[in-house]
C-alpha cells in the first residue's frame, strides 16, 4: 500500500498548505477510494471501502447476502461458501468479504485523483467562503494585483477579492503589488468559487483605521459614536471617552498628529476632522461643524433641525465647499442644520433664551 501511504502524505501536506480540516480531506479520499473500486470491481457490488486514518491502510468489502443457490456473485455468497468463512452463518445473513487485491493501491490512486481534486477543490471553497464570511464588516490587507477595465482585483492571500468602481475613492490611482487596506462588503458563495467583494469609501473603513492606529480605541476606551464619510474628500468623525481622564481628541490625534496622519495617509489625503461627542444636542453640532467657529446654536428635537449662527468671516467656512461641511454635519449629529451669519441671525434671535454659546463667545455676548 506504498501509493496509499504516499498519497496520504500528500493530503496531510495539502492541509497544512490549504487549512482544509483532515476530517474533510479524508472524506473526499473515502469518496474517490469507492469511485475506484466500483469502477474496478463493477458497479453492481455492494462497495464498502475502510479507510484507517490513523495507519491510512484500505481495505474494501463487498457485502453479499447468503442464499442456497447465488444467481449473481457480485451480490451473493452461497451457505457453503459463507460457512466457511464464519460457520455461524444462514441463509439471511449478510457477509462482508474483503475484495482488496495487490495492485489496489495503484488502481485507486491512479482512478481516484479527479474525485479527490473536485472534493478538495469544493472543501477549499467553503474554507474561504467560511473564513471571508466571518470577515464581513472587517479590514483586511491585499496586493493589488491586476486592473480590468474598472475592476480591481485584490489578492488577499488565499482569496482574490473584487473592488468594483463604486466603492473606489475617486481620483486614487491603484497600482500593480501596491498593498491596500480595504473594508469587506460581502462574501458570496457561488459555483465558481467564493466572491468577495470589497470596499474603499464605506465610512467603517475609517473607523477600523483608527482601531488599529489608537490604542484606546482597540480596547473600548474611547469610541467612535458616528462616522460620515465623502470618500476622497473628507471625514467628520464624532469620538467619546469613557475615562475622563483620557482626552478623546488628543489619543485620535496622537503626538505631533502621527495617528491620524496615518489614517489620512492611507487614505489618499482624505481631511478628518475629529471632535467630541456631546449628549447634548446642541454642543455637539458646534463641535460638528468644525473647524468654523459657532456664535449660538438651537435646536428643535422634535423636528431635528438646528439653527446655527456663526461670525461673518466664517460663513463660507461653516457651510464648506459646494455645502460639503454643514453637509457632513448634518449627517453627522442627524440633525437639519440651518447656517446664518451673525447679521442676519442676531436680530431673528435676539430674544431667545434657549440658544446655546460656545463657552469661547459667552463673554462677547454678555
Amino acid at each position: 500500500m506504498s501509493d496509499l501511504s504516499d498519497f496520504r502524505a500528500a493530503l496531510e501536506q495539502l492541509q497544512k498548505e490549504k487549512g482544509i480540516p483532515k476530517d474533510v480531506i479524508f472524506d473526499a479520499l473515502e469518496a474517490s477510494l469507492l469511485s475506484a473500486c466500483r469502477k474496478n470491481y463493477g458497479t453492481s457490488q455492494n462497495i464498502r471501502v475502510d479507510l484507517n486514518r490513523t495507519t491510512g491502510a484500505v481495505k474494501v468489502w463487498a457485502k453479499k447476502d447468503v442464499v442456497e443457490h447465488p444467481q449473481d456473485d457480485n451480490l451473493e455468497i452461497s451457505l457453503e461458501k459463507a460457512q466457511e468463512i464464519n460457520p455461524e452463518l444462514k441463509v439471511g445473513d449478510v457477509v462482508e468479504i474483503e475484495v482488496t487485491t495487490r495492485n489496489f493501491g495503484r488502481i485507486a490512486a491512479q482512478n481516484a485523483k479527479q474525485v479527490v481534486v473536485q472534493k478538495i477543490n469544493e472543501a477549499q471553497r467553503g474554507v474561504i467562503y467560511n473564513e471571508y464570511k466571518g470577515k464581513e464588516r472587517e479590514m483586511v490587507s491585499g496586493l493589488i494585483q491586476r486592473k480590468e477595465k474598472r475592476n480591481v482585483y485584490i489578492n488577499l492571500g488565499n482569496a482574490e477579492a473584487l473592488l468594483s468602481p463604486q466603492e473606489q475613492i475617486p481620483g486614487e490611482v491603484y497600482k500593480q503589488n501596491q498593498v491596500i487596506k480595504v473594508y469587506v462588503l460581502e462574501a458570496r458563495d457561488l459555483p465558481k468559487g467564493p466572491h468577495i467583494l470589497v470596499s474603499r469609501t464605506h465610512p467603517e473603513l475609517v473607523k477600523r483605521l483608527f482601531e488599529q492606529e489608537v490604542p484606546e480605541i482597540h480596547q473600548g476606551i474611547v469610541v467612535i459614536k458616528n462616522i460620515a464619510r465623502e470618500a476622497g474628500s473628507r471625514s467628520k468623525l464624532a469620538v467619546m471617552s469613557k475615562d475622563p481622564q483620557i482626552d478623546p481628541l488628543g489619543a485620535c490625534v496622537g503626538p505631533n498628529g502621527d495617528r491620524v496622519n496615518a489614517v489620512v495617509n492611507e487614505l489618499s489625503g482624505e481631511k478628518i476632522d475629529i471632535v467630541v461627542w456631546n449628549e447634548q444636542p446642541a454642543v455637539y453640532i458646534a463641535a460638528a461643524l468644525s473647524p468654523a467657529q459657532v456664535l449660538s446654536v438651537r435646536v428643535d428635537p422634535e423636528m431635528m433641525m438646528a439653527s446655527v449662527i456663526v461670525p461673518e468671516n466664517q460663513l463660507s467656512l461653516a457651510i464648506g465647499k459646494d455645502g460639503q461641511n454643514a453637509r457632513l454635519a448634518a449627517r453627522l449629529t442627524g440633525y437639519r442644520i440651518d447656517i446664518k451669519s451673525e447679521t442676519l441671525g442676531r436680530v431673528i434671535m435676539d430674544d431667545e433664551e434657549d440658544d446655546y454659546y460656545p463657552p469661547m463667545f459667552e463673554d462677547e455676548d454678555d
